[in-house]
């Protein structure tokens, strides 16, 4: 029980870091005079570090196993207050890659040690762990609203932030599962240069997942701002409210899944968030808006937790290639929306969002499970509990 304790904190510490930073991006905006394009650019920096930290985290895990690298989370909370010491655009940049880079590592680690936990309980509890994720971003959110304000600026709320959250992290890495290394990178390498048709299907789901989730994170607290008149402590909202209704999808996600499931839940999820997306794009008011958000937060909470659980099923290797497409979308989506809104403008700029929740509930159906299958115990077998799919 303890190690899911831990690795639960560890999700929820991850959440509260991304989403403190990034709900203060429109004060970090204004402090350095960026235009969203600008913004868009320097957000380029995240997918940057995670590609350039790929071989090394794969190798790590290869050798010592996942919890090696979820060891990162003291280093990576720490390194969230970059962004608020950026003093132009390519300071912001290099920033924002660093980060990038060691939260790639970190949410690929935490992932693989999630599922390592699972197949110890012998039980379903994926969900759950990503549910702990978005109660931290739901926490981190808040917190920012909080600070903001109160006229604390990035800098002193985010020194705050990280320094208590890096405390956290240090009691909680010892206890975290000791996983067996399994030779993720070698064979995650192998796959990614002859993929599968399942192994694309599904990294394009949870590429499509994570980009409209990033659009959340980066964009919302902006586009409240900016499009629906939000003042600066009720454009954290918009985060905030994702995070909670995300968080209250994903606990009840593991028992959704075996009613009706994955791949129905996943396809209806998709469906739900494109919908409260739409909504928030088209009537630009700040109720309407949070609704929308909210909305969205209920959609896409089960469809990333039940694509990486389908990606890990059968072959561990193929976690890592799905999770890091994934993150990708979550970093590299953002800053093409950023591009878009300084062709046009943000809201129409969130129809590449929408459009990738429509994607993801088309592809779906590729999450069904057999009936006769249950989570992998540590030793390769199944449970006896099937799933239904």
């Amino acid at each position: 029980m303890h190690h899911r304790l831990a690795i639960t904190g560890i999700f929820a510490l991850n959440g509260a870091a991304f989403s403190a930073w990034y709900a203060r991006l429109p004060a970090i905006q204004d402090e350095l005079a960026l235009t969203p394009g600008q913004i868009g650019i320097a957000l380029l920096g995240a997918p940057v570090g995670l590609l350039l930290a790929q071989p090394v985290m794969g190798a790590v895990i290869a050798r010592r196993g996942s919890r090696a690298l979820v060891a990162a989370a003291p280093v990576y909370v720490l390194a969230i207050v970059l962004p608020a010491l950026a003093i132009d655009l390519p300071t912001l940049i290099l920033a924002v890659v660093v980060a990038g880079a060691v939260n790639g590592m970190l949410d690929i680690a935490m992932n693989a040690n999630g599922l390592a936990v699972e197949a110890r309980s012998q039980r379903p509890l994926f969900s759950s762990l990503h549910a702990a994720f978005s109660f931290g971003a739901l926490a981190g959110a808040g917190a920012a609203g909080a600070f903001a304000a109160l006229g604390l600026d990035p800098l002193a709320h985010l020194l705050i932030w990280s320094a208590a959250a890096a405390l956290v992290a240090l009691a909680l890495v010892p206890h975290l599962l000791v996983d067996a290394p399994s030779g993720v990178a070698t064979g995650s390498a192998r796959r990614l240069a002859q993929p599968s048709r399942r192994l694309l299907v599904l990294s394009a789901i949870a590429f499509c997942v994570l980009l409209a989730e990033g659009a959340v994170f980066d964009w919302s607290g902006i586009f409240l701002a900016r499009e629906a008149g939000a003042g600066e402590g009720a454009a954290a909202l918009g985060l905030a409210l994702f995070s909670l209704t995300m968080g209250i999808g994903r606990l009840g996600g593991d028992a959704a899944s075996e009613r009706v499931g994955a791949a129905a839940l996943a396809r209806a999820g998709a469906a739900i968030a494109a919908t409260g997306l739409a909504l928030a794009a088209v009537v630009a008011t700040t109720p309407i808006a949070l609704a929308g958000f909210a909305l969205m937060g209920v959609g896409l909470s089960v469809v990333f937790p039940l694509t990486l659980r389908a990606a890990g099923r059968d072959r561990t290797q193929e976690l890592a290639a799905v999770s890091a497409i994934g993150y990708t979308g979550f970093l590299a989506g953002p800053p093409l929306i950023g591009l878009l809104a300084d062709l046009g403008d943000l809201r129409s700029a969130l129809s590449l969002a929408i459009g990738a929740c429509v994607v993801a509930a088309l592809l779906a159906t590729e999450l069904r499970e057999p009936a006769a299958s249950g989570p992998r115990l540590p030793d390769g077998s199944r449970s006896r509990r099937g799933r239904r799919r």
